[in-house]
């Protein structure tokens, strides 16, 4: 560890550091590299999840990006989260399952976004939390089909999600709504990026299990106008500056595109191809519009002229 202090201690110190955890899932990654590209100091915390592509690529930086310190970290274990968050004045919370989710890994992110706080709360310099959430924590309801918008004040309802077995979505609804209460709880400022389906450079090898696991009721958001989609490298953009403007706070709605057309829902399974197939038949028809129910006023003041 002396050495990675060393390496820290040599950094430019114009910018503070920071902690991205957990730095090997693909969102977390992306902000990795936003934040070097920035001149951040950066804490990748990794998890354990094997030696991943991009855990690899990682590697790789570690090389050649003088900011970037890996630290390796157990979310269930406390100590190793604090030894990552030492000298950091945020942390970039990206917990996200590479394997997929079921009503185990629902406990587990749970259990982590608690630890992650509750370290940020013990940690004297560290000045905000950026908690990297979904869409899929404010969509799912018994009445998904009303015509009322859905926003940032919007929760999935946890009983719809088991009763469905959106796993995925249940795991971002309760944990986020853990890390709020704990975070109001021990006074720790914390604002929350809720990221649509993310898109990206290599997403289908490299986010498989996630992507399908958001992915799954698909036809029900579709029919709705809850679908929608956003670029990582803008995800990655929207947190960073989430951390950057003091006067971000509250919840973020964050996505480029709502999928609201036939031929939309055929150009996204073919960015999405291997891991979707369309069946042969399917045709470009093109004739029914759904509504887009999905409203963010919110990350439009953040990032000025987006499309969203």
């Amino acid at each position: 560890m002396k050495g990675k202090e060393a390496k820290s201690a040599r950094l430019d110190q114009e910018k503070p550091a920071v902690c991205v955890l957990d730095a090997s899932t693909y969102v977390g990654f992306w902000i990795v590299r936003g934040l070097l590209s920035r001149g951040y100091t950066v804490h990748a915390a990794l998890q354990k999840n094997g030696d991943t592509d991009l855990v690899k690529k990682m590697r790789e930086m570690e090389n050649v990006e003088e900011g970037l310190v890996m630290f390796g970290v157990d979310c269930l274990d406390y100590q190793s989260i604090l030894t990552a968050l030492k000298g950091c004045s945020a942390v970039f919370c990206c917990l996200d399952s590479l394997d997929g989710y079921d009503e185990k890994m629902v406990d587990f992110e749970v259990r982590a976004a608690i630890n992650v706080v509750e370290a940020c709360a013990q940690t004297e310099t560290l000045e905000k939390i950026v908690f990297s959430s979904s869409l899929a924590a404010s969509i799912w309801r018994e009445d998904i089909g009303s015509e009322k918008a859905v926003d940032e004040s919007s929760w999935s309802n946890q009983e719809f999600c088991r009763k469905l077995e959106l796993w995925h979505a249940l795991a971002k609804t309760l944990s986020e709504q853990a890390a709020w209460a704990l975070a109001m709880d021990r006074m720790v400022n914390m604002v929350s990026v809720n990221a649509a389906l993310v898109l990206g450079p290599g997403v289908t090898q490299q986010n498989p299990q996630s992507t399908m696991s958001y992915l799954k009721g698909a036809a029900e958001m579709y029919e709705n106008g809850v679908l929608a989609f956003v670029d990582v490298n803008f995800l990655a953009d929207v947190h960073i500056r989430a951390f950057e403007d003091t006067s971000t706070s509250g919840r973020y709605f964050c996505f480029n595109h709502i999928v609201n057309t036939d031929e939309e829902v055929i150009n996204l399974a073919e960015s999405l191809s291997p891991l979707i197939s369309l069946p042969p038949r399917y045709e470009r028809k093109g004739s029914e519009v759904f509504a887009e129910r999905l409203r963010t006023k919110k990350l439009n003041k953040l990032v000025e002229g987006t499309a969203c």
